[in-house]
């Protein structure tokens, strides 16, 4: 398991007990999935389209730092599984973990596209990719220097 992202708990992730809230960890979550699955397929154009059972077993309090790790668990033909450990990282303290998180991969019409990744791909930190939809390249910044 790889901890990709760190996050601070601060007071606008508490719950009425002072505690972190479950929808602020299931945020950071699906985002950092996304981010982990962008990668992983090289598409930026993918969905959440389940999670399983979450069950929170520990929480943090304002002041914790908590990590967010993920692994690739199976490729389908257009989609990824992927499972996530949520723990403090200080006591290493297991807050929640979520076995199966699926995403499928979207071509440019929206719909269902298979990716051409398997197990055997070798698997993808944080490397950026190539895509660039609908956003302007550096270099047409240069044409606006003085």
């Amino acid at each position: 398991m790889k901890y990709f992202t760190r996050k601070m708990v601060t007071h606008k992730d508490l719950n009425s007990n002072a505690t972190l809230f479950g929808g602020r960890v299931l945020d950071w979550v699906d985002e950092e999935a996304y981010i982990y699955c962008t990668c992983q397929l090289d598409n930026d154009r993918i969905v959440t389209a389940s999670m399983s059972n979450i069950q929170f077993v520990a929480t943090a309090v304002r002041g914790d730092i908590v990590e967010i790790g993920m692994d690739t668990v199976a490729m389908g033909r257009t989609s990824i599984t992927i499972n996530c450990v949520v723990r403090n990282k200080k006591t290493k303290q297991i807050i929640t973990t979520i076995d199966k998180l699926v995403f499928v991969n979207l071509g440019d019409d929206g719909k269902p596209l298979a990716h051409h990744k398997t197990m055997d791909t070798p698997p993808v930190d944080s490397a950026p990719y190539e895509h660039n939809r609908g956003r302007v390249p550096p270099e047409a910044f240069d044409r606006l220097k003085v």
